[in-house]
């Protein structure tokens, strides 16, 4: 299996007053393509430094970051932009849909900054609406949606772009629990059928079972990982 991100001996510490804070502590793994992988902890377990470090968003104080066989953590803010447009997708937890545009301009925003001509990105974006089931909301703007129908355009936007990895951070914060099970449903089928990398942080414990592993972590270290596709494999195994 590729290996699409490796993490080695991941520091981040903080300053506050007199105390040094460790966010991150010594973290490690791999991802490989085509999984999907939760990254679960309470407030303050580091979750979120994790993804920001992932991301480029953020620099480790040691450490390295590999990402589609690039160290991210030697880019400079320019490398870090150009890799980010290149290979990875984002799904934000409110949406970050712009209001002026509908659902189709929407998706079809991160190709314009790589300068793909108009046809093509509309093109491209109405299929990535067809494949998150938008087909008939196309035209419609954001104030026109359901906060369901609002994330499948933030996730057929992440898409788009054909990238490598999909980070998507609290995908379902702003859900109610029935439109939260309909979207991760969706990611999954998604990240199945387009055999991308997706890389999700969240709260919540039960969202994290539809991932194929979960990393649990609390005060910047990744406790365990567990596997639910073994998991999963054992309970049909049992079933039958």
């Amino acid at each position: 299996m590729e290996k699409v991100i490796q993490v080695r001996n991941l520091y981040k510490l903080y300053r506050v007053g007199e105390e040094i804070v460790r966010a991150l502590d010594g973290v490690d793994f791999d991802i490989f393509r085509g999984e999907f992988c939760a990254i679960v902890g309470t407030s303050g377990s580091g979750k979120s430094t994790l993804l920001n470090m992932l991301a480029g968003l953020e620099k480790p104080t040691k450490g390295n970051v590999v990402i589609a066989g690039e160290h991210i953590e030697k880019m400079n803010e320019e490398q870090l932009v150009k890799f980010r447009r290149e290979n990875v997708g984002f799904i934000f937890q409110s949406f970050h849909l712009l209001g002026t545009m509908n659902a189709v301009e929407n998706v079809a925003l991160p190709l314009s900054f790589r300068k793909v001509p108009r046809n093509v990105r509309i093109r491209k974006a109405e299929r990535m609406l067809d494949l998150v089931n938008l087909r008939k909301h196309k035209k419609h703007f954001p104030n026109q949606m359901s906060g369901g129908q609002q994330q499948r355009v933030g996730v057929a936007r992440a898409l788009v772009v054909n990238p490598k990895i999909i980070f998507a951070d609290e995908p379902t914060g702003n859900l109610d629990s029935h439109t939260s099970e309909e979207v991760m449903q969706l990611m999954k089928r998604v990240v199945k059928e387009q055999n991308k990398t997706l890389v999700m942080v969240t709260h919540d414990a039960h969202l994290a079972t539809y991932a194929d592993r979960v990393f649990h972590i609390s005060d910047g270290k990744i406790l365990k990982i567990e596997n639910n596709q073994k998991e999963r494999t054992r309970q049909n195994e049992e079933q039958e």
